[in-house]
């Protein structure tokens, strides 16, 4: 069980975490280069934000919304 552990570990620090490495040597090397690639990411995610209310806005206004309290199916119908 340990090894399931371990390996879950390895996969994290040496697959996934990889552009973050590359990221932090960027740093080192040039720190306005990296910072405009985290200002990039940032302006992406605000638009992305921004895109999902508009559209959340327009469901609302055309009544689309289920807002009943039985709208997700993890909720139930019968549950007390």
């Amino acid at each position: 069980m340990k090894e399931v552990f371990e390996a879950i570990a390895w996969f994290h620090e040496e697959v996934l975490f990889v552009p973050f490495d590359a990221l932090r040597e960027l740093e080192n090397d040039n720190w306005w280069l990296a910072n405009t690639i985290t200002w990039i990411s940032i302006i992406i995610l605000c638009v992305a934000v921004g895109y999902w209310m508009k559209q959340l806005r327009i469901f609302e206004q055309n009544g689309e919304e289920d807002k009943t309290q039985t709208a997700h199916s993890f909720l139930g119908k019968n549950q007390q």
